[in-house]
């Protein structure tokens, strides 16, 4: 047992940890490449289109409800969801109108 111990020892190749080490810090990156960056780009996206905001624009709030732009302040947006109905929403909770429900 002990001559199998020492055999395997002297078998395995000098300096294997840090390259191991390398191939999980490159593997971490591109992991984070994959995931991380099309969620900042779509982040960035939407600040756009909020900053973008005018009166008229058609616009969703995240809960679903459609309406189309009446005022816009610093932080908040108000929304006409139907006639004399308005609302005021934070800018945060604004979302752009898909192309199908912009149609209806």
């Amino acid at each position: 047992m002990n001559l199998l111990y020492i055999l395997l020892q002297e078998a395995a190749p000098k300096g294997g940890s840090s390259m191991s080490l390398i191939w999980m810090i490159l593997i971490f990156v591109l992991i984070w490449w994959l995931m991380m960056r099309p969620q900042q780009k779509r982040a960035k996206e939407e600040r756009k289109f909020r900053e973008s905001l005018k009166v008229g624009d058609r616009v969703m709030f995240s809960g679903g409800i459609y309406g189309k732009v009446h005022e816009v302040g610093e932080t908040t947006v108000e929304v006409e969801v139907s006639n004399g109905v308005i609302l005021t929403v934070e800018k945060s909770m604004i979302q752009p109108v898909a192309k199908e429900a912009e149609k209806k």
